[in-house]
């Protein structure tokens, strides 16, 4: 009769918990986008950093994309690679260095599209901000440029031996500049995804860019989600991102994106209001994906830094716990095992 009582009592409560889970469904899971990887720990945009953003948690690895002069896609924050390469040291391209006007802003450097694939894979990766992160000059040296196709690999390898789905959050970097000097961006994307098997909604995809054109372009070339990026200090081809974040002009973004990647603050400003609300976003229909969190105090509030010296870590994990608190869909990083230790520790205001 007592076992007859427990199983009883163990139906019941079976039966009130898959109740709750039918009345209480589970949110939908906050998205850790790493940021170049994890790139407060390797250095950015090497197979190095998107490791370990892996290894650390990460959903997704971001590759900002930019082409070689033979039309293959790599992985650089920008053309110019005079600070994340050991270029430099190589007086065979010495010549190449030059000047141009990229998006309206003169620069100065050595620029991937003037060079071959081969000619780059001579190459090796470096810190590229060794002041703040002086712990990451031990493995400057050790990494090539990666290739989109190299980035792809490396998720879908990791997808398999993680059991989780590992994706890629590609920037098409000034795409318009790039079609006007005949290397666009679109086809060779679009090639690699679709030969990835990843040229679907629902493929672990988002591509992100700044600029409406692009976005607008892809939206009729491909179905996989779309991200406006949105940034505060715009440079002369931008658009107005403040314009853009009214109700009325996310509705206009939900037209050919699926949501926005706000610079943080944007949505939390160090003085007056936010120029975004993730209400309003949300009310579009758009998905909110805030950038960066750094744990350097350089890139802190400042009631959030620990002491005064910039390169310091301070309170990263309250940074972004403020903005979970928002309501935001997913966030990107430079150290994933802080996002992953902040989203685990969140708990979604009750509603």
């Amino acid at each position: 009769m007592a076992r007859s009582l427990l199983a009883l009592l163990l139906l019941l409560a079976s039966g009130c918990a898959g109740m709750q889970a039918r009345h209480m469904p589970d949110a939908p899971r906050i998205l850790i986008i790493a940021h170049r990887g994890a790139s407060g720990e390797r250095p950015e945009h090497t197979l190095l950093s998107y490791q370990l953003a892996i290894d650390q948690g990460a959903d997704f690895i971001e590759p900002d994309l930019v082409p070689t002069k033979d039309g293959i896609l790599v992985a650089r924050h920008e053309n110019d690679i005079s600070e994340t390469t050991d270029i430099a040291r190589h007086p065979e391209f010495a010549q190449r260095r030059t000047t141009k006007t990229i998006d309206g802003i003169p620069t100065t450097g050595w620029f991937t599209e003037d060079f071959t694939l081969a000619e780059l894979r001579t190459l090796r990766a470096k810190e590229r901000l060794p002041l703040l992160r002086p712990g990451n000059k031990a493995y400057d040296g050790q990494a090539l440029i990666p290739t989109l196709d190299e980035v792809i690999a490396l998720a879908k390898r990791a997808s398999k031996e993680t059991g989780r789905t590992i994706g890629i959050y590609p920037e098409t970097k000034h795409p318009a500049y790039f079609a006007s000097i005949g290397l666009p961006l679109e086809p060779p994307l679009l090639a690699a995804l679709k030969a990835a098997g990843w040229d679907r909604a629902d493929a672990p995809v988002f591509i992100q860019s700044f600029e409406p054109a692009n976005l607008r372009m892809l939206h009729g070339m491909t179905p996989v989600r779309l991200i406006q990026l949105m940034r505060l200090l715009r440079t002369p081809v931008d658009p107005d991102f403040a314009a853009m974040c009214s109700p009325e002009g996310l509705r206009e973004v939900a037209t050919y994106a699926q949501g926005i990647g706000p610079e943080k603050a944007m949505l939390i400003a160090p003085v007056g209001p936010p120029v975004c609300h993730v209400a309003d976003a949300h009310a579009a229909g758009l998905k909110v994906h805030p950038w960066t969190f750094r744990a350097e105090n350089a890139f802190l509030p400042t009631a959030l830094r620990n002491g005064t010296d910039p390169a310091v870590h301070g309170d990263l994990n309250a940074e972004i716990l403020t903005h979970l608190q928002l309501g935001v869909d997913g966030f990107f990083t430079d150290y994933p095992y802080i996002g992953a230790q902040a989203r685990a520790a969140f708990s979604p205001p009750a509603r």
